[in-house]
């Protein structure tokens, strides 16, 4: 069974940043959790005593203030250090429970094999039962009331807790995702991108596709970015709407798009980025209020498979490769990557064909 000593240690981190988050009357937003812990958890004396002087008047400012000060860190990276240190406390508590659970049933077991003994046992002085049954019922009552203060307490934590793993979540959703297009952004992307290649098994139909829309520097030339930022959105809404909701898609920056393609073959890669290209093509962009067509929108894309690189670098350099073969070889087609496209690549000037 787990001993005090150990519950105390466990719930002590939650348990000295909940209280004093509340003795200053501080919201607990993701941020004011991360700069609690670093003050005392941390062992930061020079901060500790900066958060104390502000006593419990604090504004959201004066704390972001400290913030920027001693942690020092991007938004990001607060986000996924708080992030992590957090699930790691609540799986502590959780298992400080599953450990208590198992105990009480261990020991309703243990009552269970006692009592059929001595049943059992008819040379048993009625003194010895009558006193076996006050020890039991005692050590029962203790445990039991332990069990139930040991379940409070992890059950008020674990609330606290969930309620602040909720909003680290969202922040870290917030994070990942393109603000204009609602798409993954590129953080996102060259995270997934790289986990691929953590297991070598589904690489054969594993599928990096890259997307750039044709002339888009002319539409924003013409149009001006607002109407540029509309057509980017509803691009990238075309291409989620005709792949399946378990593929990955992403905007990694100005008109380019991303989708990563797992289990299926070349031949039905093909076949998803032409159901996107011609579905564009297809698509009136149109004003609706000034009549004025902005169409029609087209767009290339070039893939390779996984199978066909060495690592993440690769695979993308691969698939950048194809998109430029299918830019410079006319627009509005897909390609796929072969190797003497490598040769045609190295060199080129992009940034000619990609607008």
């Amino acid at each position: 069974m787990t001993t005090t000593a150990q519950k105390a240690q466990a719930n002590d981190v939650v348990g000295q940043i909940i209280y004093a988050l509340r003795t200053m009357g501080v919201a607990p937003i993701p941020r004011n959790y991360q700069l609690f812990y670093e003050a005392y958890i941390g062992s930061n004396t020079a901060l500790t005593q900066d958060l104390a002087a502000l006593g419990s008047r604090a504004t959201q400012e004066e704390l972001d203030a400290l913030s920027a000060q001693y942690i020092g860190t991007g938004h990001a990276e607060v986000i996924e250090r708080a992030h992590g240190k957090l699930l790691v406390e609540l799986e502590g508590l959780l298992r400080l429970l599953r450990q208590e659970q198992r105990s009480m049933e261990s020991y309703t077991k243990l009552l269970g094999e006692t009592a059929t003994r001595i049943n059992s046992k008819a040379n048993f002085s009625n003194d010895i039962i009558g006193n076996a049954i006050a020890l039991l019922t005692t050590a029962t009552t203790d445990t039991i009331a332990h069990g139930e203060r040991t379940v409070d307490t992890v059950a008020e934590h674990s609330l606290e807790m969930d309620e602040v793993r909720k909003e680290l979540d969202e922040y870290k959703r917030i994070a990942n995702t393109d603000s204009l297009t609602r798409l993954s952004n590129r953080r996102a992307f060259d995270d997934k991108l790289t986990s691929l290649f953590d297991s070598a098994g589904n690489l054969p139909v594993t599928a990096l596709v890259l997307a750039d829309i044709d002339n888009f520097k002319k539409i924003n030339d013409t149009y001006g970015h607002p109407v540029g930022d509309k057509i980017l959105a509803t691009v990238a809404s075309v291409i989620r709407a005709n792949v399946r909701k378990d593929l990955f898609v992403a905007r990694t920056g100005g008109e380019e798009f991303a989708i990563i393609v797992e289990g299926n073959t070349a031949e039905e890669v093909m076949l998803i980025c032409e159901r996107i290209r011609c579905a564009l093509e297809t698509r009136s962009f149109r004003n609706s209020r000034s009549g004025v067509q902005y169409g029609p929108i087209t767009i290339s894309l070039g893939y390779s498979m996984g199978s066909q690189a060495e690592d993440a670098g690769h695979l993308y350099a691969n698939a950048d490769a194809a998109l430029y073969h299918a830019k410079h070889s006319g627009r509005n087609r897909t390609v796929l990557f072969e190797e003497a496209m490598s040769r045609d690549y190295a060199g080129k000037n992009w940034l000619i064909y990609r607008n």
